[in-house]
């Protein structure tokens, strides 16, 4: 099934307005910050929070279009995970999943066969007389996979589905729902804040802020070309907005100005890594590259570099070894010299 949506909601003084697009076998990632809308959204596709404009079509029937057309969730053929599961405390794995067929009118039989047989896709098939509470956090998340998915929905709804996971249970975990997503053959839209989540499970972004998507595109279009500071920040670089006369230099809105690798005109997006970006304790000499003066505003340690913040025109993230930072002894307030190669810098239409 293909999902056709304009999300137009209204909460308080909160708006969402979100075009969404999901094809068959397709996984959208709505990513954001908090507050940016994603949950809202999701929770809109469900049914379980009405629009107030816009419309919501799956294979071209409409499930929401305000005034006249509301489909309510019970009606609608799709399956959700939710954040923390929503397992039934008091029903064995086998019986949750069972659950969804059986409220679709389903046979107790057929719907208890179809429930282990989905236990047994997701490894599970041994714990289906487990309750919740027997289950680790993993397994709790498999079998409302299997719930979900159990119910042959057109459309699958993952909300945060591995943020109550444990780091080492989480790299498992996405690794099988991976698999999973790459067999089911409805659309997925999967609600995330972890960019390694999206990046790794999803065809497709949308970024999310403040309600409306600011970028969308493949995972590697995205992280080569971020729009916005957040996402920017998301998937690691230094971004600056500026104006480019032709050549190959950009006066940058952020103060100062940078040489890129190529020429371009008028408003342009600047992005390069922080890896890219070299310290001194005097102006650098030798190769052409961009140097100027900036001062150490933070010094913080990223796995096995240090990540150090640093004012100047324009300020930049730089990620550095352990022995620069012992051989510059950095701390805050330290006057230094910030360098950055042209080769290394990334220059696109604003």
């Amino acid at each position: 099934m293909t999902l056709d949506a304009h999300l137009r909601l209204t909460r308080g003084t909160f708006e969402i307005d979100l075009p969404l697009t999901v094809g068959r076998g397709e996984v959208v990632a709505l990513l954001g910050p908090n507050g940016a809308g994603k949950t809202t959204a999701l929770r809109a596709l469900a049914g379980l929070l009405p629009l107030t404009g816009g419309h919501l079509r799956l294979d071209g029937r409409s499930w929401d279009e305000p005034p006249g057309v509301f489909v309510p969730p019970e009606r609608r053929p799709i399956g959700v995970v939710f954040q923390d599961y929503l397992l039934f405390a008091h029903l064995s794995a086998l019986e949750n999943v069972a659950f969804g067929p059986r409220a679709r009118g389903a046979r107790k039989a057929d719907a208890r066969a179809a429930a282990l047989g989905w236990l047994d896709r997701v490894g599970l098939a041994e714990h289906a007389a487990a309750k919740p509470r027997a289950l680790s956090g993993g397994q709790a998340q498999r079998v409302a996979l299997a719930r979900a998915l159990a119910t042959d929905p057109g459309l699958l709804l993952l909300d945060e589905p591995l943020a109550a996971l444990d780091a080492a249970t989480r790299l498992h975990v996405r690794a099988e729902l991976g698999r999973h997503l790459d067999r089911f053959p409805g659309g997925t839209v999967l609600v995330t804040h972890d960019p390694l989540d999206a990046m790794v499970l999803a065809d497709r972004l949308v970024i999310l802020e403040r309600g409306r998507a600011v970028q969308e595109g493949t995972p590697t279009d995205v992280a080569r070309h971020p729009r916005t500071p957040y996402v920017a920040d998301l998937v690691g670089l230094n971004l600056y907005r500026g104006t480019a006369d032709g050549t190959a230099v950009v006066d940058l809105a952020a103060g100062g100005r940078l040489t890129t690798a190529e020429p371009a005109s008028g408003p342009v997006l600047v992005a390069f890594a922080p890896t890219a970006v070299s310290l001194h304790p005097e102006r650098p000499t030798g190769s052409p590259r961009n140097t100027w003066p900036v001062t150490v505003a933070g010094v913080e340690q990223h796995a096995h570099t240090t990540r150090v913040r640093l004012d100047g025109a324009p300020p930049v993230l730089a990620d550095v070894t352990t022995a620069t930072v012992a051989e510059l002894r950095l701390r805050p307030g330290d006057h230094l010299w910030a360098a950055v190669k042209a080769t290394e810098t990334r220059t696109y239409s604003a």
